[in-house]
């Protein structure tokens, strides 16, 4: 994703820097970059790091590594900000973390694994999710940590999927979503197993007459983080979009705010360093 979002400035041209300032004042003095609240906060932080990256900024490592050294209590955190501090210690440098950290980082994911091979989120259920299956594998990627039985993460993730093709998030849930069903044909391509038929069929279908992308088929608006995912997740099986290239940048640019920040979508008025990397991502992948 950081090699094709690093792309995004070819196409921002001199916004490029309108998007750097927005990103650097979401910095909070603790070194954490803000959440919507304006509080430092590790998940925001990854979306920080990641930005600054694409935009081939340094970060400021010396505040930025404090906040992280004193977030590094792995048994104290949930699944997504274990997950979010092994990324930004990787976004930071090869093996920032010391092993003993590493090592407890690791052990603290793996307890969120699933009787069925997967990973969920939340502690105690049977079956695992997609966006828990993402998470973990990148953290554990992340960490120089091997996966233990991958073809088992593989089966979780198999039994996400409904017949029209597209994934679900979870089991027993009736519609398959955007970002699930991206996050499941990247995970499949990274684990090099074969995707599965009709999913890549599926995606396409989800793309809105402005080719943004929408989260679910009856969704009322295209958004920003499923037109990011999707564009990943379909570049990634080499199906191009050229023939939509032109209107899907005016859609990414219509979520773009003078501010220098991307809104997650038409009705949202906030805007936050997450969304603002995916759109960077969009746009990298519109470059390509």
């Amino acid at each position: 994703m950081l090699q094709v979002s690093r792309l995004a400035p070819k196409l921002l041209g001199e916004s490029a820097q309108l998007v750097a300032d927005f990103v650097k004042s979401r910095l909070t003095d603790s070194g954490g970059f803000a959440n919507r609240d304006g509080c430092p906060d590790l998940y925001y932080t990854v979306f920080g790091l990641e930005a600054m990256l694409a935009l081939q900024l340094e970060p400021p490592t010396g505040n930025v590594a404090e906040f992280l050294v004193a977030s590094a209590k792995p048994e104290s955190l949930d699944f997504v900000h274990a997950c979010s501090l092994a990324r930004c210690g990787a976004a930071l440098e090869r093996n920032f973390f010391e092993d003993k950290i590493k090592y407890s980082l690791a052990r603290r994911i793996n307890t969120f694994r699933t009787p069925d091979g997967g990973f969920h989120g939340t502690p105690g259920r049977a079956h695992g999710s997609a966006y828990g299956a993402l998470l973990a594998w990148g953290a554990l990627s992340d960490l120089d940590m091997a996966l233990a039985e991958p073809e088992q993460l593989l089966n979780s993730l198999g039994s996400l999927q409904l017949e029209d093709g597209s994934f679900a998030n979870e089991r027993g849930l009736a519609q398959g979503t955007t970002s699930a069903t991206a996050a499941t044909l990247t995970l499949f391509r990274h684990l090099q197993e074969s995707p599965p038929v009709h999913s890549s069929a599926w995606l396409l279908q989800q793309q809105h007459v402005s080719c943004g992308f929408l989260a679910t088929p009856k969704a009322p608006l295209p958004d920003l983080l499923s037109t990011a995912v999707a564009l990943h997740a379909l570049d990634g099986l080499q199906i191009s979009l050229e023939t939509e290239r032109e209107r899907c940048l005016d859609f990414v640019d219509s979520l773009w705010s003078a501010e220098g920040g991307f809104h997650g979508h038409w009705a949202d008025d906030a805007l936050d360093v997450e969304y603002t990397y995916y759109g960077l991502l969009a746009l990298g992948h519109l470059a390509l």
